[in-house]
């Protein structure tokens, strides 16, 4: 299927653009991860979600994917400054642990996070720490090309001379005239020719704990380096897709550009991805507002702003229910808006998962409702990933499928459009989007279902020798746990939280 016409939005052209590969069918995706220093949070998820979205979707058309999903554990510094203490020692000199300690418990940590949202593990995850030699000898270009310049020890990239050559600020948007109008000069910014320069290499001090042998000094990366090195081993110094939260644009994207093209000559990459951002209850998400949630917090309620615990897969639904570039507010109406409609559709998917095609009849509106339904859902993900409308889909055949149930027959479609649509369905459902029943559901309980099915042939053989006494018992039983509808043919049960 890789002659779907996929376009996406490109943040560098800010426009549309039909996606076509660099080498087809070939698809080289690089996102930026997390740096570890502390346990995850809302904002984390929707980048990774994103871009497993992404991933899933260009498997299922056809294409080989190299996912790079890197992990920053060295060079990014407080406020994403070019002084101060880098995040991973402060975390380390604080709880008196080694750096590599934090950096082990927390990328265990937020494994485990994506394992939870069924984030499916990049091809490759690099480390910061891992590439020094690849950054130090990316520096070493850049310097040789006239872009950046020692001092004092330290390396930094000189926006000025690039300026000459290319463009600067392109990605967001920023005229550096007005950006050195709004900089003003900080302690510790004397090392730099301009305040928009920015560190490749920063020399350590006496008290810093990471730090690697260079040319220029005793000391680690900038932050800014690790991605422009690491997409470049593993992808190549030009690369399909580049993606991150807007938050990223600037500085951090900005300055990959600017390096890999101060060192290569090459644009980077061939189409830029910013997912949006994140606020709950309408204000943006901050420590001193009291308002950020850790992920753990989410899933075990236990947050002062939250009135229950939510589930991994109400968080993943949430935000498919949003297009990738529109911001989402978090709230708990939102968020048990979501569960509700979360449960409805994985509802659906176990009961369509169950059908077998037994119609005997056609009817022309349910055989176009269902016959349309792939289409649809192809369109929407070929509109730049539109997984808002994919769910929509999803909600205007649901009613259809109830009906399937509660009449116990497939009445109205044909074998071979039903066959089309059930696959379909959970194609999307679980391949593409990324969503499962919950696995502590009774009816997502492979073990609780057979024990529903016998009391039910249990109950069904009472009814036949006229032991009503025995078959209310059971349904009485059944009901405190499951919804049962009697047809004709069988009775059918599904899963319901009973208040």
């Amino acid at each position: 299927m890789t002659d779907s016409k996929l376009y996406i939005y490109n943040t560098l052209k800010r426009e549309r653009e039909l996606f076509v590969p660099q080498h087809a069918p070939f698809v080289g995706m690089y996102l930026c991860g997390p740096t570890v220093y502390s346990s995850p949070h809302l904002g984390n998820a929707r980048g990774p979600i994103t871009f497993d979205v992404l991933f899933r979707y260009l498997t299922f058309l056809g294409y080989k994917v190299r996912y790079v999903r890197n992990i920053t554990d060295v060079g990014h510094l407080e406020n994403d400054a070019d002084e101060g203490e880098d995040k991973i020692s402060k975390k380390a000199r604080l709880d008196k642990l080694e750096p590599m300690e934090i950096v082990q418990l927390y990328t265990v940590a937020y494994h485990d996070i994506m394992r939870q949202l069924n984030i499916l593990p990049p091809s490759i995850e690099p480390r910061a720490s891992g590439h020094i030699i690849e950054q130090i000898l990316m520096i070493e270009k850049i310097i040789e090309h006239g872009y950046a310049y020692v001092s004092e020890g330290s390396v930094y990239f000189d926006v000025k001379s690039f300026e000459k050559d290319y463009p600067y600020g392109e990605l967001s948007g920023r005229i550096t005239d007005d950006l050195q109008s709004n900089t003003r000069e900080l302690d510790g910014q004397s090392e730099k020719h301009n305040p928009l320069d920015f560190a490749l290499w920063k020399k350590a001090s006496p008290e810093h704990i990471m730090h690697w042998p260079s040319p220029w000094s005793e000391g680690f990366p900038g932050w800014h380096i690790e991605c422009s090195a690491m997409s470049a081993k593993y992808l190549g110094e030009t690369f399909d897709i580049h993606g991150g939260g807007m938050d990223l644009l600037f500085p951090h994207h900005e300055c990959e550009i600017a390096q890999s093209l101060g060192a290569n000559g090459k644009q980077p990459v061939r189409y830029w991805m910013h997912n949006n951002m994140l606020t709950i209850n309408g204000q943006k998400m901050g420590k001193s507002l009291n308002n950020f949630i850790m992920l753990h917090e989410l899933f075990s309620g236990k947050h002062h702003l939250l009135e229950k615990a939510y589930s991994p897969m109400t968080l993943r639904f949430c935000m498919l229910q949003s297009q990738y570039r529109n911001p989402i507010d978090f709230s708990n109406k939102g968020l048990q808006d979501a569960e509700k409609a979360y449960e409805k559709l994985s509802g659906i998917y176990l009961l369509l998962k169950e059908m077998n095609w037994d119609g005997t009849s056609i009817n022309p509106e349910t055989e176009k409702t269902l016959s349309s339904f792939e289409d649809e859902c192809i369109d929407a993900m070929n509109d730049d990933i539109n997984t808002a409308i994919v769910l929509s889909n999803m909600f205007k055949v649901s009613s259809v499928v109830n009906q399937f149930n509660t009449s116990g027959k497939t009445e109205g479609v044909s074998k071979e459009n039903f066959e089309k649509f059930k696959k379909t369905y959970c194609t999307f459902f679980t391949d593409i989007l990324g969503l499962l029943p919950e696995a502590n559901t009774a009816q997502g309980n492979e073990e609780f279902g057979k024990l529903v099915d016998s009391l039910l042939e249990v109950r069904n053989e009472a009814k036949k020798k006229k032991d009503f006494t025995l078959a209310d018992a059971i349904r009485n039983t059944l009901s405190k746990f499951v919804t049962l509808q009697d047809t004709p043919e069988k009775t059918n049960w599904k899963y319901e939280k009973k208040k």
